[in-house]
C-alpha cells in the first residue's frame, strides 16, 4: 500500500463520453429517439453473431485527451472482455482496455497548483441504465434503457493523490476545462460519471468505493457525506468495510451495494472479435497538430502577449468561450479594457442571471461597440454595465440604441459645472461637513449630479469639478 499522511485519501475513476455521432462498436445514434430501447441493434445489444467495429472518431477523441494529460502513449490499441453479470450489460461482459491501456501516466494540475497524478486513461463501451421507479432502496423491480449501452466512454484514472472533496471537485473543473477545449465532450448534454475510492486515516485507508456519481457538484457531496460516515463508524467503534456503495443524489446518502470486487472477479480475457490497432506515429503527429491551444497556452500567451494580469488570464482562459471571447476583443480594444469588462461585468452579468455565455446570444461585436464607446469616454462606465445588463436578457444594436435613448455621456466640461453648482447650492450641509472633514459627504453631492444626469456623468469628472468650486 501507498504510505499515505493526510487524513483523507480519495482517487477518482472518471468517465466521460466521447462526443461521436455514433457508439463505439456499432452505427447507432448516440442522440435522438429517447424512447427507451429505440437506439439499440444486435451490436451493442450483444446478440449471437454480431461483430463490433471500433470506431475511429472515438480513437482520435481518446488520444487528444490522452495527450493534453501528458500520458505516455501506447503504440498499439487492445481490447478486453470485462465480465460480470449484471442487467445493464446484456451479454453479461463490457469491452474495455485492461492489459495495455491507451495511456499510461500523466498528470492535471489544480487551480492552486497541486499537480495530481494520473494511473491511466483507457477507452471501454458505456453499459445500459437503470431505471429505480420507485427509488435506489425501496423498489420491487428496475427498468432498464438500452439507449446508452456502447457509447464510447474514456476512462480517467487517478491516482489516490486528492486529499479532499474540495479537490476532488477541482479536479472534475479542470477536466472539463481541459475537455471542452479539445471538443470532444458536449457540455450540455454530454454524461460525465466518476466512481471515487474513499478512505480515512482512522480506518488505516480501509478503501470504500462509491459507483456512478454523475456530475462535478454531486461528486462534491457524496465525498463529504462519506467522509463524515465512516469518521462517525469510527467513532461508535464499528469497523469501516471495504465495500462498493452507490450515491442517492435525492437523499443525500450512500448506500450499500456489494463487498467490493478484485480485478481477478472480472476474469478479463483479450476479446476475440477485436483486432489489435496500431497507433503509429503518423497518427499521433496528426492528432498533435490538430490540437488547440489548451487553458494553461491561453493564461501564458494573455500574460505575455496582451500584458494583462495573472488573475485576468486564469479566470478568462478557464472558460473556453470568454477566452475566444476576449482575445476576439482585444484584436479592436485595449486589451486591459477587455479584459477588465470581460472577466469582470460580463461575468457578473452572467452569474446574476445563473446563465453561461453559450446560453444567452450576446457576441464578440456586442462587446466591441459597448467597450469602444467606453474606451473613447462616449458612455459612462455605469450605462455600459446597465447596456450589458440588458444585452444579456436580449441583444440589439449597441451604437443605435445608445444614439436613440440619448446615452452619450455628458461631458461638456459648462454643462457638468451647471449640474454641480446646482448640487452644491442644494446641500449646503453637505458642502459644510466636507470643510470640516468628513470626506465621504462629498460624495452625497456627487450622487446628486450623476442622478442629475441620469448616470451619464464621469463621477471622477463631477468630483474634480465639485472640488474645485468649493475650496
Amino acid at each position: 500500500m501507498k504510505k499515505f499522511t493526510s487524513d483523507v485519501v480519495i482517487g477518482l475513476e472518471i468517465h466521460v463520453e466521447l462526443d461521436t455521432k455514433t457508439k463505439l462498436f456499432c452505427g447507432c445514434s448516440k442522440k435522438g429517439g429517447e424512447e427507451p430501447n429505440s437506439r439499440t441493434c444486435e451490436v451493442c445489444l450483444g446478440h449471437p453473431g454480431s461483430k463490433p467495429v471500433l470506431n475511429k472518431k472515438a480513437v482520435e477523441f481518446a488520444l487528444k485527451l490522452g495527450l493534453a494529460l501528458n500520458c505516455d502513449i501506447s503504440n498499439e490499441l487492445i481490447f478486453s472482455r470485462k465480465s460480470y453479470f449484471y442487467p445493464d450489460m446484456s451479454k453479461n461482459y463490457q469491452i474495455t482496455q485492461y492489459e495495455i491501456p491507451l495511456g499510461k501516466g500523466g498528470n492535471l494540475k489544480l487551480k492552486e497548483g497541486k499537480e495530481i497524478g494520473l494511473i491511466r486513461i483507457h477507452m471501454e463501451e458505456d453499459p445500459a441504465a437503470l431505471v429505480h421507479p420507485d427509488g435506489l432502496k425501496e423498489g420491487s423491480y428496475v427498468l432498464v434503457d438500452y439507449n446508452r449501452s456502447g457509447n464510447p466512454l474514456v476512462e480517467i484514472v487517478t491516482e489516490p493523490d486528492l486529499t479532499s472533496p474540495d479537490e476532488a471537485r477541482d479536479f472534475m473543473k479542470q477536466l472539463i476545462t481541459v475537455l471542452s477545449y479539445l471538443e470532444i465532450f458536449d457540455e450540455n448534454n454530454g454524461i460525465i460519471k466518476a466512481d471515487a475510492n474513499v478512505s480515512v486515516k482512522e480506518s488505516d485507508y480501509t478503501r470504500v468505493e462509491i459507483k456512478n456519481i454523475t456530475g462535478f457538484k454531486e461528486i462534491e457531496r457524496a465525498l463529504f457525506y462519506e467522509v463524515d460516515r465512516q469518521k462517525e463508524e469510527i467513532k461508535q467503534s464499528k469497523k469501516v468495510e471495504q465495500e462498493t456503495r452507490a450515491w442517492d443524489s435525492e437523499k443525500g446518502v450512500t448506500l450499500s451495494l456489494r463487498k467490493k470486487e478484485t480485478e481477478e472477479d472480472y476474469g478479463y480475457i483479450i476479446d476475440p472479435d477485436l483486432t489489435v490497432t496500431e497507433i503509429t506515429d503518423e497518427l499521433i503527429d496528426k492528432i498533435k497538430k490538430e490540437m488547440p491551444e489548451l487553458a494553461q497556452d491561453k493564461v501564458k500567451k494573455f500574460i505575455e502577449k496582451h500584458k494583462i494580469k495573472k488573475e485576468y488570464a486564469e479566470i478568462l482562459a478557464a472558460h473556453k468561450q470568454l477566452a475566444e471571447m476576449f482575445e476576439d476583443v482585444a484584436e479592436h480594444i485595449d486589451p486591459v479594457l477587455a479584459a477588465k469588462w470581460i472577466r469582470g461585468e460580463l461575468v457578473r452579468v452572467l452569474n446574476y442571471a445563473k446563465k453561461e455565455l453559450h446560453e444567452v446570444d450576446i457576441n464578440k461585436k456586442h462587446m466591441i461597440d459597448l467597450l469602444k464607446l467606453v474606451e473613447s469616454k462616449k458612455i459612462t462606465d455605469n450605462v455600459a454595465a446597465k447596456l450589458l445588463e440588458k444585452l444579456i436578457e436580449k441583444p440589439f444594436d449597441v451604437i443605435e440604441h445608445v444614439k436613440k435613448e440619448g446615452l452619450e455621456a455628458v461631458s461638456d466640461v459648462s454643462e457638468l459645472e451647471k449640474y454641480c453648482k446646482e448640487a452644491i447650492k442644494e446641500n449646503p450641509q453637505a458642502v459644510e461637513d466636507y470643510k470640516k472633514g468628513e470626506k465621504k459627504a462629498l460624495n452625497f453631492i456627487v450622487g446628486s449630479v450623476m442622478k442629475k444626469t441620469q448616470g451619464k456623468a464621469t463621477p471622477k469628472e463631477v468630483n474634480e469639478i465639485i472640488l474645485r468650486l468649493i475650496r
